[in-house]
């Protein structure tokens, strides 16, 4: 109470300012995630341009891989340490009062370390830098305000929702995510405060994409306006009253909650391994890890002529249906491993998109299953597959379910995803009350000493 008492004071003492502050915060978390996609596109384009020069895979991928460690990783480490990880961890921590530094240093670290990052090959997202960046543009603004100490933890949790509002189009996602796994408030003025934040975020990603590009990037047109824009065209022809279909949506959340808890305790037991034997040595890990992921890709790349670094590439192909049943699984345990090298680097870097790409895999192997018994569409289950993945390791099944939805934005799949979130969810919850966030935060808070023991036991 004394808490909304302090936001309502400041509110109707500076509301004009924290409007503004606000809209700034939303800015910033927009401006990441625009500037993070292009950065790493160039990146990319560089890293292809040299490979369709005759270079070999087994030189340029190493190399690169290596190299954008070094950078990366010497940049975090000698100027803002805390700009290292996934980012969202570091926010949860900073909103349970844990002694995280915060400030515009942080997140413009964090965006360029990101881009060197994913950009040379660490498979990681964008959203966990868009999140950083989010929080730490909303916690600059609260102090440039003086606000209070509560105010100061919403809107950094504002900021963070941002975060993923701007990298997925999905303002209703971001504002839930804030909600749900940020705050875990819903308290009317916060619920405003919030909504405020990531829909403003949202309009901001869509008209600087629109900017940039010159073209249909989001949900902006300069000549019309905004407009709905879906990522991915949806087939549906299944019958809402077969049961033969229901039962296998609760299956592959089952599924689904089993293998995202084996991912989330196989990406603590590397950060962790990690730390045992390379220590605190950020720039020493990233370049260990991002030469091992070029070697690793630079193989597959010979025997698949696939690139695993771009998960935005194999996301589309899984989704598009352009794959199949053994291609998805190669896909998945591939991700399954190197992103938890990369994670366990402590690289900048998001694991929703690994986690919306692994659901997926698993997803479409489970529909191509269901389709061949059937001879239904089964498009569903891939997008079942993205949000059931992101509950389980997240625990936010509601959050979940908007993100999976923002691809789409086809009302019919609200039922299933959310079944199939709820199922996965509860499944991993049995095996842990903590998600994987929680996890890395008592990783990166406990002693050297305190990770060996535990490795002996």
């Amino acid at each position: 109470m004394n808490s909304n008492k302090s936001i309502k004071n400041l509110l109707n003492k500076r509301l004009l300012i924290v409007v503004i502050a606000l809209i700034l915060t939303g800015l910033g978390a927009a401006l990441t995630g625009v500037l993070l996609k292009a950065g790493v596109y160039s990146i990319n384009s560089f890293r292809e341009h040299l490979l369709n020069t005759g270079l070999s895979a087994f030189v340029v991928l190493p190399l690169l891989g290596g190299l954008g460690g070094l950078i990366s990783g010497t940049l975090i480490q000698n100027i803002a340490p805390a700009a290292s990880g996934s980012g969202v961890s570091q926010i949860m921590a900073y909103l349970r009062h844990r002694p995280v530094p915060m400030g515009l240093k942080v997140g413009l670290v964090k965006l360029i370390g990101s881009i060197i990052a994913i950009g040379s090959g660490f498979p990681l997202g964008p959203e966990g830098p868009s999140v950083q960046m989010g929080g730490s543009v909303a916690w600059q603004m609260a102090r440039w305000l003086k606000a209070p100490i509560a105010f100061r933890r919403v809107i950094v949790a504002a900021g963070g929702g941002a975060g993923i509002a701007a990298v997925f189009n999905a303002p209703i996602g971001g504002f839930i995510y804030a909600i749900e796994e940020l705050l875990n408030s819903a308290r009317p003025l916060i619920l405003l405060l919030v909504v405020i934040t990531t829909f403003w975020a949202d309009a901001w990603a869509a008209v600087l994409k629109a900017i940039t590009s010159g073209k249909l990037p989001g949900s902006f047109d300069p000549n019309i306006g905004w407009i709905i824009h879906r990522k991915y065209e949806l087939n549906l022809d299944f019958l809402p009253t077969n049961l033969y279909y229901w039962t296998a949506i609760i299956l592959l959340g089952l599924i689904i909650g089993v293998l995202a808890e084996y991912y989330c305790k196989f990406v603590i037991t590397m950060q962790q391994q990690a730390k045992h034997i390379l220590g605190n040595n950020l720039t020493t890990k990233m370049v260990a890890s991002g030469t091992f992921l070029g070697f690793v890709y630079a193989i597959i790349h010979s025997l698949l002529h696939k690139e695993f670094h771009n998960l935005g590439g194999l996301l589309d192909e899984i989704v598009s249906g352009n794959s199949s049943s053994s291609m998805a699984l190669i896909v998945f345990i591939i991700l399954f491993i190197s992103t938890g090298i990369a994670a366990a680097s402590g690289a900048p870097g998001g694991l929703f998109y690994p986690m919306l790409t692994l659901g997926a895999a698993i997803g479409f192997t489970c529909g191509d299953f269901v389709g061949n018994l059937t001879g239904h569409e089964t498009d569903i289950f891939v997008y079942a597959g993205m949000g059931s993945f992101v509950a389980a390791c997240s625990h936010a099944p509601i959050t979940a379910m908007f993100l999976a939805f923002a691809l789409t934005k086809n009302l019919l799949v609200f039922k299933p995803i959310l079944i199939a979130c709820i199922t996965s969810f509860l499944v991993a919850r049995s095996f842990s009350e903590q998600s994987i966030y929680d996890r890395q935060i008592d990783i990166e808070l406990k002693k050297p000493k305190q990770i060996e023991l535990e490795l002996e036991k």
